[in-house]
């Protein structure tokens, strides 16, 4: 592809749509699982089933529509679902690698990644510390 033709498709298009963007929200919730650092977090998702399905979903809903995609994100903005969570900056640079491990494991290219890694850093007020 061309390089004026990746740049005029939306970053929900170059993530693979949404069947990539949920083979990659499958992908980075496992890294977040397996990472000892964060995992505390994530790993109690396991034992209820039905709200870690509510969770994925809304992650999903979150990339998708959030990169250009049709679909309608209705959960908390991320200010609200991290509000008391007092995530550290190291914990919040180790879910960043999780995301651009997913990124590199999925094969996007090198400026996707840098527009995914730009995203996450433009939600870090709304994430760390609150």
């Amino acid at each position: 592809m061309k390089e004026d033709q990746a740049q005029t498709k939306t970053l929900y298009e170059r993530l693979g749509g949404i069947d990539g963007i949920t083979t990659l929200v499958d992908d980075i919730v496992e890294n977040h699982m397996t990472n000892p650092a964060v995992n505390a977090r994530f790993l109690p998702l396991k034992e209820h089933p039905a709200h870690f399905t509510e969770v994925r979903q809304h992650l999903i809903n979150f990339l998708a529509a959030g990169s250009g995609g049709p679909q309608e994100y209705k959960g908390k903005d991320m200010l609200a679902s991290h509000k008391g969570m007092n995530i550290s900056q190291g914990e919040y640079m180790h879910v960043v690698d999780d995301i651009m491990k997913a990124l590199g494991k999925n094969k996007v290219d090198e400026q996707t990644q840098k527009d995914v890694l730009a995203i996450a850093y433009s939600l870090k007020k709304d994430i760390v510390g609150v």
